[in-house]
C-alpha cells in the first residue's frame, strides 16, 4: 500500500477525491491504505485505474530489479557511451 500512497502524492490526488471517484467511502479506503484489512483484486483494479496506474504480480527473483527501476536507478544501456566502433577509431587518429 505504500506504493499506492506514493503514487497519490506523485499523482496530487488526495485519498477523499481517489475514495470519490471510486465510488467507495473514505473510512474503507482509509482502512485499505492502513492495511487494516484485506484487498480485493477489484478494489486493487479499481485503485490502479483511478490512479492511471496498474498491479502486477512479480516473481520475487526479479523483485530486486524492479525495485531499482521504481527507485529511478533501473539498469540500461548507457545511451551516452561511445561504441567499441567510436573508441576503436578514436584511438587510431
Amino acid at each position: 500500500m505504500a506504493q499506492i500512497k506514493a503514487l497519490l502524492a506523485t499523482r496530487a490526488v488526495s485519498a477523499k477525491e481517489l475514495a470519490e471517484l471510486l465510488g467507495i467511502a473514505r473510512s474503507n479506503l482509509s482502512a485499505t491504505l492502513a492495511g487494516r484489512h484485506d484487498a480485493r483484486g477489484s478494489t486493487l483494479d479499481a485503485l490502479a485505474a483511478g490512479l492511471d496506474a496498474e498491479w502486477v504480480l512479480v516473481p520475487k527473483e526479479h523483485m530486486l530489479l524492479v525495485r531499482q527501476v521504481l527507485a529511478g536507478k533501473g539498469t540500461g544501456p548507457d545511451l551516452e557511451a561511445k561504441s567499441a566502433a567510436e573508441l576503436f577509431l578514436k584511438g587510431r587518429q
